[in-house]
Order: structure tokens, then sequence, then C-alpha cells
């Protein structure tokens, strides 16, 4: 068997027969061999009758002649007996025909010829081939992408690519379109008037079944016979049957399943308007009717461009499928499904959830639906205004899962016992009711007075979201609740981890991995580590991401910029970041969950003399704190706040007042909040100039092992500056360095996970040599206590769990060991 692109040319005694379905180039084969001949040649056309063969056989061998019999399968038994006989007596023969043999007299001829000669077996011509035709066509010196387009456009079948390449030369289709495309032009339906015939004469002897498969192939769908054959309305064995009929007469390429594209642009050009929308409106009723996946559904749909009422279904149903896991998409199988014919008002309530979960402006003037669905929408957007008094009255008398959103809203805004009942009512729903993520949720708003036991609440929270995501739009993620609880807790790392996984599983959509990227730059900053803070802010892929941030938002990223400008003591950008978030905090959207981020802000407005501005926001947090019941750990993060406010205005007797009540509460809380008790009270001494070197150097350390570096260094730097012992000072500023893990924009060796500072190095090479803390502290001027600390933070930084680890760490790190 010859490949396609090769020729045999018979001699004397040789014969040689052509296979290819029709198009395929059988003529044009049988003319090349005809006319590399060195001997006369007698062309047979079928069917003839026995009188006209027998005269034309008996003339081939008297001249010596080879008998040259195209599409040899449209003749009859007779004609095919006395060419085999012919063939057995000698006579040198060139016979082409379609692949499928359907009679026997004519396999017999086959047979015979075959053993005599060669068998040539057509295909799709490759690019050379192509290349071959376009030339032949006239198109001098086609390029490449014309080439491949009309390869592409006419599934290498010979003959419509001569019939594209010509119109090309022409100018027909190649100026329809801007540039010059091929297949562009084919699928708008700028066919060849050649190729159209051509077509049409191979349709015309197709019965009516075979027609209505046809057309319904045209449209070029990626579906099973089964939903071709439904939307025929023929049996699937008259598809298989109509496949194969198709195949032989070259409109499906061999190998192919599915109609060349130029022949189905030429078929659906044929179509009457009428006759179109009703074919695909049969289509869309049978994609639908089979249970076809929605979004496979659509996107058949879409290809084929049909628009009709079916479709527009299909798509909606699409949009519903993607809403929650991908909701750019949804929005614009929206967009598709109101094209296509359906009431804009079907659709609004999915495609309001799809953009909340973007964070692109939602008018829920004229959204109508689901109550339950509409709830769970107006109580998320008013999360992302920081407005969750809001949320919690959208969601008051809400059923599944709306309730156990509503225990997060009702915590939020420090209703401890309303968190409890909600959590409650979605605990005790029938089953089917709130999933597993929301449920775990709500149990850890329902822990509002002990921060600790909701951070495990929240961590299995995220874990089922990442699992089985909610289908429900969600006003916060348990990734972020959960690390802004981890913050307050000073678990810098589960933080970190929970934000990341977020991340990485989408959780909440586009507008939560927003949030979930600033609130891990946030808690960077807070942990000390600056230049990976700066970095999460740098323009990712897509910088349309933060074209719409929420208020929220914008608050954390003030925050985070304010914090920023607070630690490097860049008093013009800290007024900058204050500036463009003080109309919000005049908004006072104040929630629990957002204490540490306020913080920020409102000692930043201490430090530039804006107090006055500040305050009603420290007024809502106080009733808040007050309303949950005055939780210790609520307590002395609000009492916190207002003591940093006193050490920034210098009110010495507010300072001493403050500390006091925050030293009462703090013992009740947990260890970051007992380490901010004793540090108020040490700052209460220092403001007052009472200077003890000892303890308030332990205390910046307990504040730096509970991170809150920043905080530690500024307590100690304050404290050497206002002694009168000049000892003491040096060793107060030595500790202060030692307590900076980075400084703003510090270079590469500051302020990165798993990278050591100067003095972390030089206490790691101590480790190494087996000093001890007192040994390690006496040699570089540190109380053991320091040395602690600095040991303990090393440790966090190479996620070393054991002694073993980190000394292998150490080894490990560069300038530890040379």
């Amino acid at each position: 068997m010859q490949a396609h692109g090769q020729m045999t040319t018979p001699g004397a005694d040789a014969t040689t027969v052509v296979v290819g379905v029709d198009g395929a180039g059988r003529s044009r084969r049988l003319r090349d061999l005809a006319a590399a001949l060195d001997r006369p040649v007698r062309w047979v056309t079928l069917p003839s009758s026995d009188a006209d063969l027998d005269l034309v056989l008996t003339d081939a061998r008297a001249a010596g002649a080879v008998v040259i019999v195209d599409d040899a399968h449209h003749g009859q038994p007779s004609s095919w007996r006395a060419l085999a006989a012919a063939a057995r007596a000698g006579q040198a023969m060139l016979i082409a025909r379609r692949p499928v043999v359907r009679a026997v007299e004519l396999a017999d001829l086959d047979q015979v010829v075959a053993a005599a000669g060669t068998v040539d077996q057509l295909g799709p011509l490759d690019a050379a081939g192509v290349a071959a035709v376009v030339t032949e066509a006239g198109v001098t010196e086609p390029d490449e992408d014309t080439i491949e387009e009309i390869r592409t456009a006419s599934g290498g079948m010979a003959a419509v690519a001569a019939s594209l390449a010509t119109a090309t030369s022409r100018g027909s289709v190649a100026t329809a379109t801007s540039r010059g495309s091929v297949a562009t032009a084919t699928s708008r339906g700028l066919v060849p008037a050649a190729l159209r015939a051509r077509v049409q004469r191979r349709l015309a002897g197709l019965p009516a079944d075979g027609a209505a498969v046809t057309q319904v192939l045209a449209l070029l769908l990626d579906v099973p016979d089964s939903v071709v054959a439904r939307a025929a309305g023929v049996t699937v064995a008259t598809v298989a049957d109509t496949s194969n009929v198709l195949q032989e007469r070259g409109m499906i390429a061999p190998g192919s399943a599915s109609l060349i594209p130029a022949v189905a642009a030429a078929i659906r050009t044929d179509l009457p308007v009428v006759v179109r929308r009703q074919l695909h409106d049969r289509v869309a009723t049978a994609l639908l009717d089979s249970g076809t996946d929605p979004l496979l559904a659509a996107v058949q749909l879409r290809r084929a461009r049909v628009r009709t009422p079916t479709a527009a279904v299909a798509y909606a149903r699409a949009a519903d499928h993607l809403r929650f896991r991908d909701p750019d998409a949804a929005v614009s199988w929206y967009d598709a499904a109101v094209e296509a014919g359906a009431q804009p008002a079907a659709v609004d309530l999915g495609r309001a959830e799809a953009a909340t979960q973007l964070g692109t402006p939602v008018d829920l003037t004229d959204v109508s639906g689901e109550p339950a669905r509409l709830a769970i929408v107006v109580a998320a957007i008013a999360a992302q205004q920081g407005r969750w008094d809001r949320a919690a009255e959208a969601l008051a008398d809400a059923d599944r899962p709306g309730a156990a959103l509503a225990a997060v809203a009702w915590a939020a805004t420090g209703h401890p016992e309303r968190a409890g009942d909600a959590a409650c009512r979605a605990r005790t729903e029938p089953s089917g009711g709130t999933p597993e993520a929301l449920a775990r949720l709500a149990e850890a708003a329902a822990g509002l007075a002990e921060p600790e036991a909701m951070l495990p609440l929240l961590i299995e929270s995220a874990e089922a979201a990442q699992r089985t995501p909610p289908d429900v739009v969600l006003p916060d993620s348990p990734h972020a609740l959960g690390a802004l609880v981890a913050g307050l807790a000073g678990d810098v790392s589960t933080a970190e981890r929970l934000l990341l996984a977020g991340l990485a599983a989408g959780v909440g959509g586009p507008v939560t991995a927003r949030r979930h990227q600033l609130l891990l730059a946030f808690t960077r900053m807070r942990a000390g580590r600056y230049d990976t803070a700066a970095a999460e802010l740098a323009p990712g892929p897509d910088p349309t991401a933060w074209d719409h941030p929420t208020a929220r938002d914008q608050l954390l990223a003030a925050a985070l910029a304010a914090g920023m400008a607070r630690r490097s003591g860049d008093v013009a950008r800290m007024r900058e970041a204050w500036n463009g978030v003080e109309t919000q905090l005049a908004r006072r959207a104040v929630d629990l969950f957002a204490i540490e981020v306020l913080e920020e802000l409102v000692v930043t407005a201490a430090r530039l003399r804006r107090m006055v501005r500040a305050q009603p926001v420290m007024d809502v947090l106080d009733d808040l704190v007050a309303r949950a019941g005055d939780p210790p750990t609520w307590v002395v993060a609000v009492g916190w706040i207002r003591v940093q406010v006193a050490v920034a205005l210098e009110d010495t007797a507010t300072a001493a007042t403050l500390a006091g009540e925050l030293a009462t509460a703090a013992p009740l809380a947990g260890p970051r909040q007992r380490a901010q008790g004793a540090a108020a009270l040490a700052w209460a001494d220092v403001l007052a100039g009472k200077v003890d070197v000892d303890r308030v150097c332990s205390v910046a350390g307990d504040l730096a092992t509970n991170q809150l570096p920043w905080d530690a260094s500024r307590l100690v730097g304050q404290a050497a500056i206002r002694t009168t012992d000049a000892t003491a000072a040096r060793r107060l500023l030595e500790h202060a360095r030692g307590l900076s893990a980075a400084e703003v924009g510090g270079g590469e060796q500051r302020g990165r996970a798993g990278v050591l500072s100067e003095r972390e190095i030089a206490v790691g090479r101590m480790v190494l040599e087996g000093r001890t803390q007192r040994e390690i502290g006496s040699q570089l001027y540190l109380s053991p206590k320091t040395v602690e600390h600095h040991v303990a933070r090393m440790r966090t930084k190479l996620d070393a769990s054991s002694r073993a680890e980190f000394l292998a760490a150490l080894r490990e790190h560069p300038g530890v060991v040379d």
C-alpha cells in the first residue's frame, strides 16, 4: 500500500488501484498517473453498457493501452466481472474507487487488481499537498498561514481545498475578512459558490432522515450520537449509517467524526433562517433532555452560535453551575442567556451572586428571586462594606444556610447570644441543610467570648470549605476570619497557613482572594516581616483585579499602609494613608474581628494629632465589647489600643490608668493578652521616667514572642531614650536592635521567613558551638531572657519543630557556618 503523496506508474503488466473517498483526489491521481505513462490509455466511464465496455477492452488489447476506470464503484456487476476477467488475462489497468466495497463482484475486481499491482490509499492532504493545490489554483507563493487555514477548513480533502484555493486566488473569500482568513470567512458563511454547488449535489441523493442528520452535524457539535439522533428525530443507527455515507461522499474526512468545516459552513449557509432557528432549538432541547453536563451543553451550543429560548435555558444553567466556582465565567454565561432571549429578571439574582464574589458593584434594587438567596447576597455586600450590622439584619430570619452566616454577623457586632441562637438554628435544621464548612463557622461564632476556642473551629471550617466549597456567597471566608482570630492570639503561623490555603483553593471567589492577600501582608507586617508584607502588595498578573476594592478592603489596605509608614517613621505616608481612609472611618463601620486593623489606624491618628476623628471608632468598639459581655480577650485588645494612643500622645496619667485596667483583664485571657497587660504597665512607668532595664527587656521579649516585635522594640527604644543611666541606655538600645526583626526596605537579608538577621546569625553560631543562653548573653551583652527570645524566633523562621531540626537548619543557613 502506498502512502499518500507517492505515485506508482504501472509498467506493461502492472495494475494500480486508487482508493479514496469522494473529494480525496482520486480523479486527479489517475490523471497524474496517466500522464506519467509511456503507453496509450483508454478511459472507461461507469456505468457503461456491456457492449461499450467490451469495445473499449478489445481496443485496449489491440493498442497495448492501459485501461483507466474512474469511480469503479458506480459500475454494474456485469461490468465488474468483465473488468476482472480482463485483469486476469493480463490487461494493464488503473482503477479508482471509494473505500467501502459493497458488492461481491467489485470485491473480486479489487482483489484481482490489488494482487497484480499496488493499492494507493488516499487520505487527507498534508501541508505540502495543500500547498501544491493552492499553487495550482493560481495563488503565487502562498504563505504558511494561508496554507494552514485552507488545510484546516478543507479537512485536507483535495477537492474542497481546491475550491477554497481557487476562491482565495480570486479574492472572493480572502478579501471578505480584514485578515483574509479562509477559516474565518467560511465560518461566517462566505463559502465559495463552487463548493456550495458540490455540497448540494452530494446532499441531493440523501433520504430525508439522512438530510436531517447532516443538518445537525453541520453545527459541528462535539456531542454523542444519541444527542444527534434526538435532535434529528431519527435512530442512533441512522446517525451511524448517515455518517458512513457522508464520509464516502467526501463530506467527513477519513479519521474524523465531524463534517469538514467548509462543508459544514456550506450546509449552514443554505439553511433558511427559520429552519436554522428550528434546528438550533431542537439541538438545544436534545442537549438539555440528554442530561449532559450543563456547562458542556452550553459550550457546544455557544460554539454553534445557537440563540434560542431553549439555548438561553442552557446558558443560564451553565451560569448557575459556575457562579460559585468561576464567577467571572458565570457572568459571561448570564450575558449569553440574555442575548439568547432569557428575561433579565430570571438571571439577575444569579448574576448578583457571581458579581458579589467578583467584588464588582451590584445594584439589588430590582433584583428578585428566592428570598433566602437574596438575603445572603444582601448580607455579603453589607459585610464587604464593613457593615456587619446590616448583614445581621438581612439574615435575622434566614434559615439554612443563612442561619450559619447570621451567627458570624451577630458575633462581629457583639451579640454572642444571638450568634448562639443562629448557630443552634443552623445545627437543628432538617437534614440536607447547612454545609459542614458553614456549620463549623457558626459554632466558632457562637464561641465569641473565647477567641482561643474559636480558632480550632475556624480551621475546621476552612478545611471543609477547601474540600467542598459551599454554594453560597460568603460574607467573609473562614480563612480570613481564622487569620484575624489567630492574629489576635499571636499565632502568626496559623494565620499564614490559613490565608495561603484560602488563596490556593480560591474559596470565596476573586474578592476574597484579594482580601486574603491583603490580610497576608497585614499579618506579616504585624509580625515584623516588612519586606514580605510589601511583596504581597505588588501588582499581580491581573492588575484589574484591584479595580473595585470593597470598603472593607480599602480600610485594610489603609491600615497596612499606615502601619508600614508608622514603623518606618514616614510621617508623610502616615498622613497619606490616614487621609485616604478618614471618610471610611467616619461611617463607623466597625466590627470586633477588625480590632487589630483599626488599631493601626487609630494609633496613626493619634500620632498625627487627629484623635478627635478616631475617637468615635473607639467608642463603637467599647460598645461592641460591652455588648458582648466584656470578654477578656476583646477587653485587652481595645484597652491595648487606648494605651498605644496614650503613649503616642505622651499622656502619662491616662496611660497609667489604662494600664492598670488592662493588667486586671489580661490574666484572664491568653498569652498575647498577658504580654500586652505587662507591657502596658511597663509603658506607663517608662512614660513616667521609671525605667527598670531587666523588667523592660523581659516584657519586650514576651511581646516579641507573641508576634509583636515592633511594639517590643519601640518600648525598649523609648526606655533607652528616657533613662538617665548611660550604661542602661546602651544595653536597652542593643536589646531594641535585637528585637527589630526587619526594617522597611531592609534588603535581602531581613524580614523574610527562613532568613536570619546578623544578630541571629551570631546567636546561631554560638548555639552550634554548644554555648548556653547565659554564655551567649554574656558574650553579646544580652540578658538570657533576650537570648531565649532570639532562639525562639529563629526556630520559627527556620520552621524547626525540634532542637535537632533547629541545629540542622542552622548548619545549612548561609553565614552561620563558614
